[in-house]
């Protein structure tokens, strides 16, 4: 039997009582984020106080800004005890997802990811949804809580993320609670975090990437080399995918002991989840959507297939791997997306 918002909001309540110290724990991202902000919300003046607590270093540009601009206040796991609580919670993911969250029992867990088959005193898994914020609101609703414009905010910005602006998998549930939060949200607030993606040293990418890009027939191959962060990939793939002639971008680079490669294309044509499985989940782990994939290879397991240190052939083997029938870059393409004259 299906449970009203209501009725799951009750069984939710029921699992704390006034002097509960409660630890909210998170993988840090704007869904988690945004979540963690309702469960603090609902929990306000029904227990002694609660922490949110983030598994992860926050790195991305968007996120740290999402954590500023909304007032966020995070604990990072390895500066808590398990003596300090007396009830935990996690949301936007499970357990067993991450070895960081074994640290504590969990008695509430709420998520929209595949359901893992462990019990827990309250569970509201619903992988169907297109965000746990969703979900979040749901149960504001149903407590009859009005948003503050931040928490709005939050919850309105890990909707369009998770979503990635209703692309992916939605629900009408997902486009209702983005209509409720939107009558409270700071929209000039939501289109800050959202495009505060940069930052000052990752500019130098973008002339590595310009300078070393190769081009097969309207796929766009980078290889950055050493990176300090993983979202940079991400960030040159997506930009590439900007130009109106590229069809793919495949951009890699070397980070923490690992070879990362970013998928993007169209949406259109091949499925980049296929593509990145088939070409390089033999040696690392690979999978994706149709339009987005990724793939990380240990640079331990690399080595024994490739010199990773040789930056040209790197990019060369990556190349040979997408596209093993492809023998000459298309010249006349690299010239139309830099404005060069034949």
């Amino acid at each position: 039997m299906k449970l009203s918002a209501a009725e799951k909001l009750r069984r939710f309540y029921h699992q704390f009582s006034g002097n509960d110290r409660v630890l909210v724990a998170i993988n840090a991202d704007p869904d988690a984020i945004a979540s963690a902000m309702a469960v603090k919300r609902l929990l306000w003046r029904k227990v002694s106080g609660v922490t949110i607590s983030n598994i992860n270093v926050i790195k991305r540009p968007d996120n740290i800004e999402m954590v500023r601009l909304l007032g966020v206040k995070l604990i990072y796991m390895d500066e808590t005890y398990k003596k300090q609580f007396d009830r935990c919670v996690i949301v936007d993911s499970q357990p067993n997802h991450h070895k960081s969250f074994a640290r504590f029992s969990y008695d509430v867990v709420i998520d929209h990811h595949p359901e893992t088959g462990t019990k827990y005193p309250f569970a509201d898994i619903r992988p169907e949804y297109g965000a746990t914020a969703t979900i979040m609101t749901e149960y504001l609703r149903a407590a009859k809580i009005r948003p503050s414009a931040k928490l709005a905010t939050g919850l309105f910005h890990a909707i369009k993320t998770d979503t990635r602006n209703f692309e992916r998998q939605t629900l009408i549930e997902d486009i209702n609670a983005f209509q409720f939060l939107f009558q409270h949200a700071n929209i000039h607030l939501a289109r800050k975090i959202e495009q505060a993606d940069l930052r000052l040293d990752f500019l130098k990418y973008f002339q590595i990437a310009l300078q070393n890009m190769r081009i097969r027939r309207g796929k766009v191959f980078v290889n950055l080399g050493y990176i300090i962060n993983s979202d940079i990939c991400v960030i040159i793939a997506d930009f590439f995918m900007r130009i109106c002639s590229v069809q793919w971008t495949i951009v890699s680079g070397l980070c923490d002991d690992k070879l990362i490669l970013i998928f993007r294309n169209d949406g259109l044509r091949k499925n980049a989840g296929k593509m990145a499985k088939s070409g390089f989940g033999h040696i690392g782990s690979a999978g994706g959507h149709k339009s987005m994939a990724r793939a990380e290879i240990p640079v331990a397991d690399l080595n024994e297939v490739i010199n990773y240190k040789d930056e040209k052939k790197l990019l060369q083997w990556i190349i040979s791997e997408v596209e093993k029938k492809q023998k000459k870059p298309d010249i006349n393409f690299k010239k139309k997306i830099l404005g060069l004259k034949s």
